[in-house]
């Protein structure tokens, strides 16, 4: 079975900055046992700022700017607010 897409959302906003939201199904694997393959991005003026994914052969990971950082994936709500709450703080110059 091949990644079969669950969720897609990319949102432009007014300053310019870019939320997307990527989501797949994927068979269970040692790299993904819960099933899920994903990608969280938020962009401004160009530069992913903040990331979430799972990217092959990385596992479950988080960006700030140029840093990679692990993750330690619980849920896709889990992961949500988490990313959510990383653009609050960064938009309130916490991050």
């Amino acid at each position: 079975m091949k990644a079969e897409p669950v969720y897609h959302e990319k949102k432009y906003y007014s300053d310019g900055s870019i939320k997307e939201i990527k989501i797949w199904s994927v068979p269970e694997s040692h790299d993904k046992p819960y099933g899920y393959k994903y990608s969280f991005v938020y962009i401004v003026n160009d530069e992913r700022v903040i990331g979430y994914d799972n990217s092959e052969g990385k596992g479950d990971h988080k960006h700030y700017r140029n840093k990679d950082f692990p993750y330690k994936f619980q849920s896709l709500e889990k992961l949500w607010k988490d990313f959510e709450n990383d653009i609050k703080r960064f938009k309130e110059g916490k991050l």
